[in-house]
């Protein structure tokens, strides 16, 4: 069983069953299956930079300023440069194999079946999962935007359940003390309060988000010159609104609020890597339409490409201009653009900048609602979904039931769960998918260059990828970083809140005398001013004076034993990775491009924390039981073996 679990289905079998018309499973063969060649460079760059500047720099961008200060700007050019490496891998995959499917086709070629299902089942996650957090986020947008025209939609109307019920049930433990809730829990309490129901039932519902999903399936539906049209037109009024925000945002930077540049440390930036990363997901969804561009294996890779380069070139600047024009301790905040702008007051700008959202998150589910019915496509051709999801338009050549099953997988959650935290889980999963494809680019036999087709430029990495695995562990020998020490000890530093919760009166006292003793403090803070300068102590500095305080009992500061070793699990797994790679890449002469990206994508994974790789592995799970109950046993590609035999 395991070498059919990992047959592998060959690049000239793939080419040759598109060219041949199996692009439609249910007709295939017929010359109404192929899809429609509409797309070329400009398109593809244009459809990179909708679903790459969206909900990430108009959102998440905001807590991870305040996590990492003016160095988020750094994070962006290290997730810049690994998302590069993963898009030169991208790109060489796509140039060998220009069909739909991005990385499950390419994980099918190379690593084999049942990988390739999990990477497609992966990927389900990233475009469909996080469409999901998308929507929601462009219906907060579309509503606030709507409330500056003084059209007021019902707070029930405009929420998900799951918040109202939250706001209701923390306003309601609260009692008189309504001073300390937030306004957005208030507005979560009045959407309960005010919605019709019977008993405890609530008719609350997010009525914008499914509305949007359901545009966009339509649009996605009816063609790709359509979705071309439309994308292209969102994709310029919102990079001109974003240029012209920069430009104007440097006129009020305070360059004092670049000072301190990295004020929580390295692992404060750290805590941003889910929300820059996100920022960054979807430059791979464009490969999803392969057999729509003109000259895919020229013109994919060179979108891509492009893509994330004027992406972050606008990331960068957007960062810099937030964390100076206000202090990164301002910017935990759902939207910060909108919010600088009124915070220096200029509110009309903000109003733009509200508008320019609200184009922005309908681009990105755009290009992500494209992306999803083209994986499923893929699948079903191969048998491992059933044939309905290859279907093929006939008036409109494109993937009809996989895209509408999509529209009502993103509207029906949309519209009544709160999926906050589907951002790590998006993230992980896309990550993954990059570990895969970097991976699978190590197993392909290297090619010559071709004219017209783009080439991964060869880099022998048979010296270079051990020497940096030995900088790697030899740093961590010889300068002793507390996060690694703890690792080795099964120990995991706890969150900052959750630690002082936990502080009594004495444990207060000996950490101020410490940080009296490291940061030159009075001590003259008044004993219930505490817990507050704690809290806005800068985590790093935090950290340090609590590792210094030996009177606190470790129970206290870390997660241990058994839960330290899981919380370190995915630390353990790279130092491992690595070491398998640099002995490998010493034996194979494996191409130092890949590898780089490899590494790196998977060292991002690890800073997303344990409880995202479980939810994570929790998935694949799933997957696997839908795999081995029903793909396993219709694989085309396993009929045809079974045949031959």
């Amino acid at each position: 069983m395991s070498k059919s679990i990992f047959r592998k289905k060959s690049v000239a079998k793939i080419l040759h069953d598109v060219e041949c018309g199996f692009s439609d499973s249910e007709h295939p063969g017929t010359a109404s299956s192929q899809l429609k060649k509409e797309l070329n460079v400009k398109d593809l760059t244009l459809m990179g930079i909708a679903a790459v500047v969206g909900a990430g720099i108009f959102s998440t961008i905001g807590e991870a300023s305040f996590h990492g200060g003016p160095a988020v700007s750094l994070l962006f050019v290290v997730t810049a440069i690994t998302c590069g490496f993963s898009a030169l891998c991208y790109a060489e995959f796509a140039s060998r194999i220009p069909v739909a499917g991005s990385a499950y086709t390419y994980a099918y070629a190379s690593f084999g079946e049942l990988i390739a299902w999990i990477i497609g089942w992966d990927l389900l996650m990233e475009y469909a999962i996080g469409n999901i957090a998308v929507a929601i986020s462009w219906s907060e947008y579309f509503v606030n935007l709507l409330e500056g025209f003084n059209i007021h939609l019902p707070k029930y109307l405009s929420m998900d359940y799951v918040s109202a019920l939250r706001g209701h049930e923390q306003v309601q433990a609260a009692g008189s003390q309504l001073a300390e809730i937030s306004d957005r829990v208030k507005a979560a309490a009045l959407a309960w309060n005010t919605a019709p129901g019977i008993g405890n039932f609530k008719l609350i519902a997010n009525l914008p988000a499914l509305g949007i999903v359901f545009i966009i399936t339509y649009l996605v539906y009816i063609g790709i010159r359509e979705t071309k049209k439309a994308t292209n037109a969102m994709v310029i009024l919102k990079v001109v609104i974003v240029i012209a925000v920069i430009i104007i945002g440097f006129f009020y930077v305070t360059p004092a609020n670049w000072h301190p540049f990295m004020p929580n440390g390295f692992s404060g930036v750290m805590k941003g890597v889910s929300g820059v990363f996100f920022a960054y997901i979807g430059f791979d969804a464009i490969s999803t339409t392969a057999e729509e561009c003109e000259k895919p294996q020229r013109d994919l890779p060179r979108g891509m490409i492009y893509s994330l380069i004027i992406c972050t070139v606008l990331y960068i600047l957007i960062a810099l201009v937030l964390t100076g024009m206000v202090s990164y301790k301002d910017l935990q905040v759902g939207d910060p653009l909108a919010f600088v702008f009124a915070k220096v007051g200029l509110h009309n700008i903000s109003y733009i900048i509200s508008i320019s959202a609200v184009i922005a998150t309908a681009s990105v589910l755009l290009i992500f609602q494209l992306g999803q019915p083209r994986i499923w496509m893929s699948m079903s051709r191969d048998g491992l979904l059933p044939k309905a999801f290859s279907r093929i338009h006939p008036k409109f050549h494109t993937p009809a039931f996989a895209t509408v099953v999509t529209g009502f997988v993103v509207a029906i959650p949309a519209l009544f769960m709160n999926l906050t935290e589907v951002t790590d889980l998006t993230s992980i999963g896309t990550l993954f998918a990059f570990v895969l494809v970097c991976g699978g680019v190590l197993l392909l036999p290297r090619e010559a260059a071709q004219a017209g087709r783009f080439h991964l430029p060869y880099v022998n990495g048979k010296i270079i990828v051990p020497l940096i695995t030995l900088i790697i562990l030899g740093s961590c020998v010889y300068f002793k970083p507390a996060p690694q020490v703890e690792m080795m000890q099964f120990k995991k530093i706890k969150d900052k809140s959750v630690i002082i919760d936990g502080l009594d009166a004495a444990d207060n006292v000996a950490l101020l005398s410490t940080c009296n003793a490291l940061y030159g403090k009075q001590t003259t803070i008044k004993p219930d001013a505490i817990t507050q300068y704690f809290k806005d102590l800068e985590e790093d500095k935090f950290n340090t004076a609590l590792r210094a305080t030996p009177t606190i009992n470790d129970a206290k500061k870390y997660t241990l034993g058994i839960y330290g070793f899981l919380y370190n699990f995915p630390n353990y797994l790279f130092f491992i990775l690595i070491i398998v790679i640099s002995i490998y890449s010493f034996i194979k002469n494996f191409s130092l491009i890949p590898v780089l990206g490899l590494m790196s994508c998977f060292y991002l994974m690890t800073e997303l924390g344990y409880t995202n790789w479980l939810r994570f592995l929790i998935w694949l799970v799933i997957g696997l039981v839908i795999y081995f109950s029903y793909s396993y046993k219709n694989s085309v590609l396993g009929r045809e073996v079974k045949t031959a035999q």
